[in-house]
């Protein structure tokens, strides 16, 4: 007898490919049985069903890695669980270079590799075609082999997880459209389907190529994009075998694998075919778009230069199935900041089937939990905001996105469609001056400045790129004379109310709780002690708290802050971004010009360090706060957005004696590289805590209430030496660069990677943070005491590690 439709379930997950499937199985794998899974159409109908199937682990971020690592794992064992197959295959894969520069990608990959425990080996190309016999490699320089890599059947596994679900409880229930999402007081209560309402406490959108639709349902922004996506299936080719690896040729775009003897061949042209742009069929379910050979040729041709005989080889079906894309490449997990107890799978970029055992599991274990158990920023849905969800500049961004996947992974390589996006009010200032613009949250930035005859434009390599000297000179001019930073992206948020110090003391890791007009770095930690933020937080009033954080972290902190807010305090929080302008005047002569702008008192004894005024500059009325992420004397002027251009204009004309300088990004990167500074998301992360961070002395562990994560901070300290720890190294010789995620090695032995990297014009030399780990202990005699090398490409330099900033060591110091 057939079951009673539900009317109420712990959990309903919307959309049956197979991500859904994979949290429905990892949340009953938890112990939550009461889980509702509705699909539109069949299972794996929407894209999951003509994806390709590969599965490759590296990520460039340890943790994706691990989610692809468990992914494979899983795939392997599920059969045996469910008697269902998977179409597992552990066939390892290749990826080839046609380019010097595409094989010093491949041997950064490989040491990453190696950082993060993933087998890899890099060989020649002979070597590769002993592994795939059907390639001509004339043209190659060499390749590497991943031995752990493999393929599935994408529909099979979607059963077979959906199976594994079923067998714990999970009701799977094929052909219910959701037609609403039900919410009160900014909490998902269930969701509305063309056969009646089921109630939930938590709502799951794992709706692929609807996940944006459902989404506008409720006001939830999923920032994706449908584009086409292509491949061919041929007939029968001599020497392909059931056991050939997957293989990539990224410089040609493509991809190969081995299917009933003949090879699928699909690839990421660097011009993609956006799709759906008056939304997506309901109905479209196991459909294709139609052939477009036009879109396919540039992945043909230069198939047919890897793969000769597919010149004579019958082209059995030519399948362009749309995905969904977005704007970063990187797909989307987490609950939403608009909805509580809404979350979101979605918008997987064609690595679905890699990515959707680990990304079940974490977003299951974030369900369960009520947080991540990991670092998951890279794809965590708070990286966006709602202007992220236009749907034109969806549109334009996702042409380029697509082809990300085997596009040169340059350093600081930027994105260039969709721009300019955000501007600051010296956007036209600062390009008059040779601005050099990069973007972050979609804001435009200065990354550095032409002069003279130079090009305001980045040429990309993997050694000292175009923009080298102009940022000694910028470097210099801060460390000598002074700089000014346009940082107007800096996410501000303004916290008041009778209850603000209080709340924020429980959140900040350090003491807020302070004088009117000071202001204090802090971190902001989870119940696992590690840092879900780091931010200045500047007292204006008894009830009034302005806070300003990283440019990418305004929705993530805006609600971390809020979800920690207890619910019957008397706080608000704003964003007030768009308010303020920020103007960073930084160098030892700062204070000579600002002086000459107000009448306040700005010596060291009338406005010392870490504090926060309302002073006059020129004709404006702004916040100045003392404070520095470049090591020298300097203020950050926190201007409202219609007196900038009239500060910065006053700035300049007083400032052009004392050699006041534009400065960007990269130099502000380096300088505070060179002082040892730490950044969220590079050296701080939600998995780092504040004694491997270096950072204790930030906490205020005896402050009245304490705070979030106190417990798991005390207990940490408490152990001594911790086993993870952030150094600093400079590189002893005075060429190579370096540009982070490159190997650390103690003693000739892997103990951990690059977090962040620059050339340090101060010092002479590259400088970088890296993480450090020492399962004794990473201690002073242990750091002391090693010989510790980088590897850059495959070649070994040595490199000197500081425990004070290398910086601030007179001798080490040059001035160049």
């Amino acid at each position: 007898m057939a079951q009673e439709f539900p009317t109420q379930a712990q959990v309903v997950i919307v959309g049956g490919g197979i991500i859904g499937c994979s949290v429905a199985y990892h949340l009953t794998k938890l112990g939550w049985n009461d889980v509702v899974l509705l699909e539109q159409g069949q299972l794996s109908g929407g894209t999951t069903w003509h994806a390709a199937g590969l599965v490759g682990q590296l990520r460039s971020h340890a943790n994706m890695t691990g989610l692809i690592k468990y992914s494979t794992k899983l795939y392997s064992e599920l059969e045996s669980e469910t008697g269902l197959a998977t179409g597992w295959k552990n066939c390892g894969s290749l990826s080839v270079a046609r380019t010097q520069d595409r094989m010093t990608v491949l041997k950064r990959t490989a040491a990453s590799a190696r950082a993060q425990g993933v087998a890899i080996e890099v060989i020649s190309p002979r070597e590769a075609q002993d592994l795939w016999p059907v390639m001509a490699i004339d043209d190659l320089v060499g390749a590497v082999w991943l031995p752990g890599d493999g393929k599935a059947n994408p529909t099979d596994l979607t059963q077979s997880l959906a199976k594994g679900a079923r067998n714990r409880g999970a009701r799977v229930i094929e052909r219910v459209r959701v037609t609403g999402i039900s919410t009160k007081n900014g909490v998902v209560t269930g969701v509305e389907t063309d056969r009646g309402a089921i109630a939930a406490e938590i709502v799951v959108n794992c709706a692929g190529q609807w996940a944006r639709k459902v989404g506008q349902m409720c006001g939830v922004t999923v920032p994706l994009h449908s584009a086409e996506h292509m491949y061919i299936v041929t007939g029968r080719i001599e020497g392909v075998h059931p056991d050939l690896p997957v293989m990539r040729d990224p410089d040609g775009y493509i991809y190969f694998k081995e299917e009933v003897g003949g090879l699928v061949m699909g690839g990421f042209e660097p011009e993609a075919k956006p799709w759906g742009m008056v939304g997506i069929p309901d109905d479209f379910e196991f459909a294709l778009l139609p052939d477009d050979w036009d879109q396919f040729e540039i992945l043909m041709h230069n198939a047919l230069q890897r793969v000769p005989q597919l010149a004579t080889s019958e082209v059995k079906k030519f399948y362009n199935g749309p995905e969904s894309f977005t704007p970063d490449n990187n797909f989307i997990l987490g609950e939403a900041p608009e909805l509580k107890n809404f979350f979101v799978g979605a918008g997987f970029n064609s690595m679905g089937i890699a990515s959707a055992g680990g990304a079940g599991r974490a977003l299951a274990e974030w369900i369960v939990n009520r947080s991540p158990t990991m670092d998951l920023w890279p794809v965590d849905i708070r990286r966006f905001a709602g202007f992220n969800n236009n749907p034109r500049w969806l549109h334009d961004r996702v042409k380029e996105t697509l082809g990300l996947h085997y596009a040169m992974p340059w350093p600081n390589r930027e994105l260039e469609t969709a721009r300019p996006f955000r501007r600051s009010p010296l956007y036209d200032r600062l390009a008059a001056r040779g601005a050099c613009f990069g973007s972050k949250m979609g804001w435009e930035r200065a990354n550095w400045f032409a002069v003279g005859g130079e090009r305001p434009v980045a040429e990309y390599a993997f050694g000292r790129q175009n923009w080298h000297e102009a940022v000694k000179r910028e470097m210099k001019a801060t460390r000598e004379a002074v700089g000014i930073f346009d940082q107007t992206s800096f996410a501000k948020l303004l916290v008041q109310g009778r209850d603000a110090a209080a709340a924020l003391n429980r959140i900040c890791a350090a003491d807020i709780d302070v004088n009117i007009g000071r202001s204090v770095y802090t971190g902001l930690l989870n119940e696992r002690g590690g840092y879900e933020s780091d931010l200045t937080v500047m007292r204006l009033a008894v009830d009034r708290f302005l806070l300003i954080t990283g440019s990418a972290q305004a929705v993530h902190d805006a609600d971390w802050i809020q979800k920690n807010i207890p619910p019957d305090a008397h706080v608000t929080l704003t964003d007030v971004t768009s308010a303020y302008a920020v103007l960073a005047l930084m160098g030892p002569k700062s204070r000579d010009i600002l002086s000459k702008l107000t009448s306040a008192d700005i010596s060291n004894e009338g406005f010392p360090f870490a504090t926060i005024r309302e002073i006059d500059i020129g004709y404006a009325t702004a916040y100045a706060n003392r404070m520095t992420y470049v090591g020298e004397l300097g203020w950050e002027l926190i201007v409202p957005t219609e007196f900038t251009v009239g500060v910065y204009e006053a700035l300049h004309e007083i400032g052009g004696k004392f050699g006041l300088t534009d400065c960007g990004y990269y130099a502000l990167e380096a300088l505070r590289l060179e002082k040892g500074y730490r950044a969220w998301s590079r050296e701080l992360t939600p998995d780092i805590n504040p004694c491997e961070a270096g950072l204790a002395f930030a906490v205020a562990a005896d402050k009245v209430g304490g705070f979030i994560g106190r417990d798991a901070y005390l207990a940490v300290k408490a152990k001594g030496a911790p086993a993870r720890r952030i150094v600093q190294f400079t590189v002893d010789d005075p060429l190579p660069v370096l540009w982070g995620g490159e190997l650390i090695l103690r003693d000739g032995r892997p103990v951990g990677e690059v977090r962040s990297a620059a050339y340090g014009h101060s010092l002479g030399r590259s400088v970088a943070l890296a993480l450090i780990e020492h399962s004794a202990g990473v201690d002073k005699s242990f750091v002391e005491s090693g010989r510790f090398e980088v590897e850059l490409a495959g070649e070994r330099f040595a490199v000197t590690a500081h425990l004070a900033a290398a910086y601030d060591t007179k001798a080490f110091r040059v001035r160049a």
